[in-house]
Parts: C-alpha cells; structure tokens; sequence
C-alpha cells in the first residue's frame, strides 16, 4: 500500500503555484506512522483540505483567474491599469512564457496531483468506514474530472495524469482533448454512483450526485451529445432541492436554493467573504475596483429593463469616466460568511438544457428554457416565430448576460461554437488569430518534458 502523510498532501497543494508541471521529486519525509487515509478523520481531512486551498490558498487559479482573467480573454471584463500580465489576454499577445499561461498549468496540475493521492489513497485503505470511503473517493473523482475540464479548455491537448508516480508523469506526451474529455465523463460517473443526494455537514460545498449531473450536462453539451446534456440537465432541474431563485440578489448567497456546488469562503481576519467581492467590489465610497465591466462590449449590450444589469452591477464616476463592476457577489467582509463562491448553479442547467433542445430541434422547449431566464430578468418571452439558427443565437446572448464574470462561461461558449473570430476578432484587432482560442502550452513545461508538443500558432 502506498502511504501519503498529510503533510506531504498538503504541501502538494499549498505549494502548486510555484511547483513545476510533472518535476515532482520522490516525497522525502512521509510520516509513516500516521497515514492519511487510516481513518475517517484524516482521510477527510485530505479531500476537503482541496477545497479550502482553492478558495484561501491560491485565489489566483480559483477565483480571480477564472472568473475576472477569462472575462479580459473575452470580451466582459478590463483591469483598472495598464499591467502587462492581463493585458495580454486582452490584447492577443500570449506567448508560452507568459505569467498566467504557466500559473494556470501549474496550479490545476498540483490541483490533479492532490485528487490523484485521494483516489489511491482512498481506494487502497481499509482504515476508513465504507460509506465515508465512498463520498470521499466521489468527490476526488468528481474534483478531478472538474479540473481536467478546464485544462481541456485552456489548452486543448493535455497530458492525462492518473497517477502519483512522478516516473511515470514527468515524460508524459499531451492526449487527444477527447481522451481527456472521456476521463472525465469516466470520472463522472463513478462519482455519481458514489456520492450520495445530501451534503456533508448540510452545506453545499462540497459535491454531491447533482453536482455530479450538472458537471455531465455541461461536459455532454460541449461534446454536442444533446440528448445525454438535456437529461443531465432535466435531473437537476427536477430535483426539488434546487430552484431557479427569483430574486437575483439571492442567487449567489451561502447555500442558496440555486446553488448546486460553492467554495467555501474562509472567514480570516476582516471577515473576508469571496475572492470575487474582494477584488471586484469598491472597499470604499469612491474610487473603483481592480477588475472592471466592459463599458463597450457588455454593459451597452442589456436590453432595456434587464433586472441583471441591475441587480447584478453596480456604477460610479471616477474622475470623468462612468464605471461598473460586477455585483453578484456584494459582501467584500461580514462575519459570519453570507456569500460563497459558485462553481454551478442551476441557471446554467436551464441554459444548458434550452441549447441541447433546441439543437435537437425541440425549438418550444428550448425556447420554454429560455424564457424561465429572461423571465427572472424581467424581460419579455422570446416569440414563438424565431427559427433554430435564431433561438441558438438567444442562447448565447442569454449566456453572455447570464454568466458573465463566472468561470470563464463567455470565453469557451465562443470558442466552443467557432464564434470567437467573429466576435473577438474585431475587438482585439491586428494581434487576433484564431488560434488565440487555446492558451501556449507553457515553455517551462516543455523544457522540462520534451515529449510536449505546442499549440499551433506560439511555435
């Protein structure tokens, strides 16, 4: 049997970001004595460690890279200053030593190494009660298969680690992008037949078997099999426990009725809630936040009346110029905690499933779906006289203004339905190809593999 302390777990994961992809040397200082994984209480304690270094350790994957980076990557979000580390995102300038290039690879990689620990660790002991043992090792596997989803979309082609031997990993070459993805389908469905339908502990931050599904339907949508994305998406929406919240300042809330999966937030000193309020949100009565709203390709862009350019922005003068940032979560401190970040949410599965209909040819349900969205917006149903090609449209539109800010959502709806050259082309100009869909593989990555080959487009 393998034996993995806990410090060794947990350095493993609080040191990601600057550890090197697939360098990582044979552990020296196991404690042998006290295995992870000999009973409930530590083997516990290595899977939701996870959760709390994502959210409180190394924000900079987790919350703002994702949610605000991404946003500059498309076209919903700008940094306050000229800063050459974002503004190659926005301006198309990537290159394979860029700073966040490598600090994504690095950081999900560690993130990869951690649940691969769990899932052997878990699988080989007997020291941990079978119930427990089950949740545990579903939620490394569905932790895994969320990781993967993400580096898919960033790069493309990625090396598939399945283990903790560095032997093994360090030489690894990139697999196909639908290899990965059926790893990850893979690993879905193992989660689902582990979890269970509750919560540890009641509270929705850590996944369950509708975290499982919601995490299908959107991997099934983006491998076009519509029929598997809408039942996925249908099991969520059905299940009584979920509900699409009418009041939008609701949404984002600790364990709100619309969240399917949130991080956690760790309340330190000052109260901090999410990494997204902390950044995003004004700390005082003037001036403004580091991550702002795009002024010309989002905010112009809200129909009249839209209850989320409302309910979900907010607005200032600084110095001549009008600002907005984002307000779905508005609480920079409180204590206790009152808003956790969201990993899936039910108003995605709504969007998820009118697309899959609608490309399935089920243009009334589909456009039944929508409207559930654009009615808690406040605006008016879509008519019935739209066509496909018109409907999927609406979709995306419905996405942009749905799940801006959030996970990178806008950014792969483009890539992911060949969009993005029309859409980003003219806004980020000459610099523009469309192999500015994918990220570089990182050039210290392929320094230290040589069987790792590069995107087209950064040779």
């Amino acid at each position: 049997m393998k034996r993995y302390s806990l410090l060794i777990i947990f350095a493993a994961t609080l040191t990601m970001s600057c550890n090197k992809f697939l360098d990582t040397p044979t552990p020296k200082t196991e404690v042998v004595d006290e295995l992870v994984f000999n009973n409930d209480k530590n083997a516990t304690a290595a899977v939701t460690g996870l959760y709390i270094s994502m959210n409180a350790l190394n924000y900079q994957w987790a919350n703002v890279m994702m949610n605000f980076v991404a946003g500059i990557h498309a076209d919903e979000v700008y940094y306050v200053s000229p800063y050459e580390d974002y503004d190659v995102f926005g301006q198309a300038r990537l290159l394979p030593n860029s700073t966040y290039v490598e600090r994504f690879w690095n950081s999900i990689y560690g993130y990869i190494y951690t649940t691969n620990a769990c899932v052997e660790g878990l699988t080989a002991t007997t020291g941990v009660t079978p119930a427990l043992k089950d949740q545990l090792l579903g939620e490394a596997h569905f932790m895994r298969a969320y990781f993967y989803f993400y580096l898919v979309n960033m790069y493309g082609d990625v090396p598939l680690v399945l283990t903790t031997d560095y032997r093994v990993s360090q030489s690894l070459p990139r697999e196909k992008t639908e290899v990965v993805y059926n790893q990850v389908v893979q690993d879905l469905k193992t989660a689902k037949q582990l979890l269970g339908d509750n919560y540890p502990n009641g509270n929705r931050v850590r996944p369950n078997k509708t975290a499982a599904s919601a995490l299908l339907s959107r991997v099934y949508l983006y491998r076009h099999e519509y029929a598997l994305a809408e039942a996925e998406a249908s099991a969520v929406i059905g299940n009584g426990n979920y509900a699409l919240l009418q009041n939008l300042n609701n949404v984002f809330l600790a364990n709100s009725r619309e969240a399917i999966f949130q991080l956690q937030s760790v309340n330190v000193a000052g109260g901090r809630n999410t990494w997204e309020a902390n950044v995003g949100v004004p700390a005082g009565a003037t001036g403004g936040p580091l991550f702002r709203l795009d002024t010309v390709n989002l905010i112009p862009k809200f129909e009249a009346g839209d209850a989320r350019l409302a309910n979900w922005t907010a607005t200032r003068m600084v110095g001549s110029a009008t600002i907005y940032w984002a307000t779905k979560y508005k609480v920079r401190n409180s204590t206790p905690v009152q808003e956790n970040t969201m990993l899936l949410r039910v108003g995605e599965q709504f969007l998820i499933r009118a697309e899959a209909r609608i490309r399935q040819n089920n243009l009334t349900d589909g456009r039944s779906d929508l409207d559930s969205i654009r009615l808690r917006a406040n605006l008016p149903v879509l008519s019935t006289a739209l066509n496909q090609d018109q409907l999927l449209l609406a979709v995306e539109q419905e996405r942009k203004f749905e799940l801006f800010a959030e996970w990178g959502h806008r950014w792969f709806d483009l890539k992911r339905t060949h969009r993005a050259s029309a859409v980003l082309g003219p806004i980020k100009g000459a610099n523009w190809q469309a192999t500015d869909t994918l990220y570089p593989i990182p050039s210290y990555a392929r320094s230290t593999n040589i069987n790792l080959s590069q995107n087209e487009g950064y040779k």
